[in-house]
């Protein structure tokens, strides 16, 4: 039986972003409320009539405000959820199926690049997939990145490409789950990851998968531009932190192979592959909710709800949010490895810059 649950992201800081973003808007707001009520007067009564509030109702120059209600709406209904499930189940209690052997698709991207996909429910309904990232260096160490449930067959995944994991990323401040136990593993691993998760970790008292390691990498907004992780690590990877993002996100670009890491910048669902061995009956229905915040994390067509999710939602600091979507942009990848969603595997700097368009080029 799959049984998978919880969140990958905090959603109370994205409503936080969300109510600052919509300051900004609060004079579009008053015009859509003043629109909803129209007065018609006759010589003796006067008649007050009172309209939905549709799309199609409102002017073109108040559908912006439209499209960030119904961002509000969906965003406080999935934090709800979220607070439910929280009151049901500990941090990381629910965030393994109980059958990680059975379900993970292991898949080489590349010779040196190998994934760990399985599934997982955001909010306990919404089949966003979980991604672990594995890459052999040209120095033959190896890197795992936002590492899942370690199974019998990641194991020996990670024996036949040398066994000598060096590094241990946890690519954000939630994607820390299965850190100790790859530790374990791993001892001569050094831990990489952003600032205040090694501070969250040790709150932690009541959870055995987590442990309170010391991290060797820490990024933080002052050290982002200079620091470095070591020669061998450096050599084959470009790395920038996005402390502007709400999840406090870390992405690389393993140079070698032109793919880009990354966890929650970017979703690209469906997640087709991360379900791919889950029984047909077995998978979940995500239902109208988890179709609509699916269609948020959509790349197709002209990926217009992810661009204004992004722009409203996950960009807690806009300005430096800006300038790491930037230099990211300025890196040579052509593939991308996302936690959530499908790889994209050729033609992923285009999906990149569709999706970051207003980040890039200023929104229209």
């Amino acid at each position: 039986m799959l049984k998978t649950s919880a969140s990958s992201v905090i959603p109370s800081q994205y409503l936080k972003n969300y109510f600052a973003s919509l300051k900004s808007h609060h004079h579009h707001h008053c015009c859509q409320r003043r629109l909803l009520r129209t007065t018609t007067t006759t010589t003796t009564t006067t008649t007050t009539h009172t309209k939905p509030l549709t799309s199609s109702f409102l002017p073109q120059r108040h559908k912006k405000s439209w499209i960030t209600t119904l961002l509000l709406v969906s965003s406080i209904t999935t934090a709800i959820i979220y607070q439910n499930q929280q009151q049901q189940s500990n941090m990381s209690s629910t965030l393994v199926p109980s059958n990680p052997e059975d379900v993970m698709v292991i898949r080489d991207i590349t010779p040196n690049v190998v994934t760990f996909s399985v599934p997982f429910l955001r909010f306990g309904c919404i089949p966003i997939g979980g991604r672990g990232t594995v890459v052999k260096l040209s120095s033959g160490s190896i890197a795992v990145f936002s590492p899942v449930a370690l199974t019998a067959s990641a194991k020996a995944k990670i024996a036949s490409l040398g066994n000598d994991v060096r590094y241990l990323v946890a690519t954000d401040i939630e994607h820390h789950i299965f850190l100790s136990e790859w530790k374990t593993a791993y001892p001569n691993a050094k831990l990489i990851g952003p600032e205040g998760l090694q501070e969250k970790r040790a709150k932690v008292t009541d959870d055995p998968r987590i442990g309170h390691e010391e991290f060797a990498v820490v990024f933080t907004k002052e050290n982002k531009l200079t620091l470095k992780v070591d020669k061998d690590f450096d050599r084959d990877f470009e790395y920038e932190y996005v402390d502007g993002h709400a999840n406090k996100e870390l992405v690389f670009h393993y140079k070698p192979d032109r793919v880009l890491i990354e966890a929650d910048l970017m979703f690209n669902l469906p997640a087709i592959e991360q379900y791919s061995k889950v029984p047909e009956k077995e998978k979940p229905k995500p239902g109208f909710l988890g179709n609509f915040m699916m269609g948020l994390q959509s790349t197709q067509g002209d990926a217009k709800g992810m661009k204004r999710f992004m722009w409203y939602v996950a960009s807690k600091d806009r300005a430096s949010f800006n300038e790491s979507v930037k230099r990211i942009d300025a890196w040579g990848f052509d593939n991308i490895v996302p936690c959530h969603g499908e790889t994209i595997v050729g033609g992923g700097k285009e999906v990149f810059e569709k999706v970051f368009e207003w980040h890039l080029t200023g929104k229209k």
